[in-house]
């Protein structure tokens, strides 16, 4: 009886074991992972700005190219005048006469001047020479360049007054050509002066 009722005992433990060996079997589930902690985390560090754009490269303005200024136009040159031994003494052109050491035109040169003016506007196309002559008194340097300066006064005179300088050339000779030879204030006086050629064409 009692192994009969010590196996009827038996078999109803098996069942309760079972069970409380299933009860204390670990439940497996499924558990998110705790969100980690500031401490526990090592944060990559932020990434630095970004740097600003670069300033686009400024091109200077090219400096301003001056338009050269058109050449000045050369006037043709004008026509050379003939040698002084191509002219002739004309009768109507008057020489006119200076003080002593003097290139100034005188009243009564200018007279005669505009004497002369007439004939030479009457005769465009004529080229007029005009020479400078001295007294013998003075060096010879000296008396070439004081010729020239009546000479020049002369022209002068005449291109103020319309007569065209291209058709005028000038020559001293000085006291080299005297037209009188005595030693005296009256023939001095007659060397002195300024006296007119011409060519016509």
């Amino acid at each position: 009886m009692r192994s009969r009722w010590q196996r009827c005992a038996l078999l109803m433990l098996v069942p309760t074991v079972i069970a409380a060996g299933c009860a204390k079997r670990p439940q497996l589930s499924a558990v998110a992972a705790p969100a980690p902690t500031g401490a526990a985390v090592t944060q990559a560090p932020p990434a630095p700005p970004a740097p600003p754009p670069a300033p686009a490269p400024v091109t200077p303005p090219a400096p301003a190219v001056a338009t050269p200024a058109p050449p000045t136009p050369v006037p043709p040159p004008a026509p050379a005048l003939p040698p002084p031994a191509q002219f002739r003494e004309v009768a109507t052109l008057k020489s006119i006469h200076f003080d002593f050491d003097k290139s100034d035109i005188r009243p009564d040169a200018a007279r005669i001047l505009d004497t002369n003016i007439d004939w030479m506007k009457s005769n465009p196309q004529a080229a007029v020479l005009i020479e400078g002559h001295c007294d013998e008194r003075g060096t010879n340097e000296y008396n070439i360049a004081l010729g020239d300066r009546r000479a020049r006064a002369t022209m002068n005179y005449l291109a103020a007054r319309g007569v065209s300088a291209a058709r005028m050339t000038v020559i001293s000779y000085g006291e080299e050509r005297a037209v009188c030879t005595l030693r005296n204030e009256d023939c001095w006086a007659k060397n002195r002066r300024a006296q007119f050629l011409a060519k016509m064409p």
